[in-house]
């Protein structure tokens, strides 16, 4: 799925929209022993408004946040599609368009056994049909086409007991602790997927959008063991990896302008691409031509191959996962947080022999949220 495609269904995705339709409905409760306590699938519109209300809220935040960040696009392993393999499990469902107890069943228990929750948790899953539309070479919808995608939203939402503290008691007008033991599930998940992924205006049956509320975090059990797919890194790590890649080829080159230098470059191909339908990615060639054009030597340039196939393989790194929108500079006691409007106005000096940073203050400057002046001693050194 691209990012037009996914705002295409996101967009869909709501009870006035005519050409989407949420269909059914199945609630299942998983205890903290790995349980299912509780399963039930129902037609949405039998359901009262106030949990209609909920549901929707509950699914749709798993198509929410970036594309290559919280939202994350797999290719199942072709094992995937044996009798007992995730991809056969939610085809199955899918087909049956979650009406049959024994085909929707075997797929709540594999979330439930293979999910990691340590704690109690809701599986929210809906079965939806939207009708594909045809549009002009603008983009514009210009009417609906014969053909639907059907698919499958899951939202896995945690529940715990919620402390209320103190309130007031009518009956006994007495304030007091109160003790809830009731598990509230949450609204918003911490994981989900979507079967199958909408591609080309078609349903994509080999591939599944997996949802994280941390992209810093994606819970790589839901991956691999829900899922049966094979995690590579999250956002975070593409950028770790992409700093591992700088320091190890470029070394006592990385200086302040080389590093601010290199953000800039990818935050121009991030900007440049914005609106294609496919995001930009890094790999070494790309990164190649990065290292040149900020002025890195031809023989560091040269280790660059083999620096990043051992970091990363053969995978490209998303340009978006590699954009800092600040740059933070640290020492063992100070920490400069630079915006990205700002990074000329900050450079590095020796003077009388130690390394300094030199900021300049044409702005106000404020020390505490206090506005404060400087005075500068006429004996300062001009640099």
């Amino acid at each position: 799925m691209n990012k037009k495609e996914l705002a295409q269904i996101k967009k869909a995705f709501s009870e006035g929209c005519g050409y989407f339709t949420l269909n059914k409905i199945l609630k299942a409760f998983v205890d903290a022993e790995n349980n299912v306590k509780y399963i039930e699938a129902v037609p949405y519109h039998e359901l009262g408004d106030a949990e209609c209300e909920v549901l929707m809220e509950s699914l749709k935040k798993s198509l929410s946040g970036t594309l290559g960040k919280n939202l994350m696009e797999f290719q199942f392993p072709e094992e995937s599609y044996e009798e007992d393999g995730a991809q056969s499990l939610l085809y199955n469902a899918l087909c049956d368009k979650l009406e049959t107890e024994d085909k929707y069943k075997p797929l709540v228990d594999r979330i439930a056994q293979n999910a990691g929750f340590s704690e109690p948790f809701a599986i929210l899953m809906g079965y939806c049909s939207y009708s594909i539309m045809i549009k002009d070479k603008n983009d514009m919808n210009i009417g609906e086409s014969n053909k639907q995608y059907n698919f499958l939203i899951t939202s896995l939402c945690p529940a715990s007991t919620s402390d209320d503290g103190l309130y007031y008691d009518n009956d006994k007008a007495v304030i007091s602790k109160k003790n809830n033991t009731e598990l509230i599930i949450g609204k918003a998940p911490t994981d989900g997927f979507l079967f199958p992924c909408f591609s080309e205006n078609c349903a994509d049956i080999h591939h599944v959008m997996y949802y994280s509320k941390s992209a810093k975090k994606p819970k790589v059990s839901v991956i691999e063991d829900v899922l049966d797919c094979h995690f590579e890194m999250s956002a975070q790590g593409e950028k770790e990896c992409f700093h591992a890649v700088l320091t190890a080829v470029c070394r006592e080159e990385l200086n302040y302008n080389t590093i601010t230098r290199v953000n800039d470059i990818v935050t121009d191909i991030v900007a440049q691409n914005k609106n294609e339908t496919q995001p930009p990615v890094v790999d070494s060639a790309r990164m190649r031509t990065i290292l040149y054009d900020v002025g890195i030597s031809e023989d560091k340039i040269q280790s660059l191959d083999a620096v990043y196939e051992k970091a990363v393989g053969k995978a490209s790194l998303k340009a978006s996962n590699l954009v800092d929108t600040k740059t933070v500079l640290s020492t063992q006691d100070i920490t400069v947080n630079i915006g990205k409007d700002a990074v000329n106005k900050v450079r590095t000096a020796v003077i009388q022999g130690r390394s300094c940073l030199l900021i300049d203050l044409d702005d106000s400057v404020t020390v505490n949220g206090i506005e404060a002046s400087f005075d500068i001693p006429k004996t300062a050194v001009e640099v």
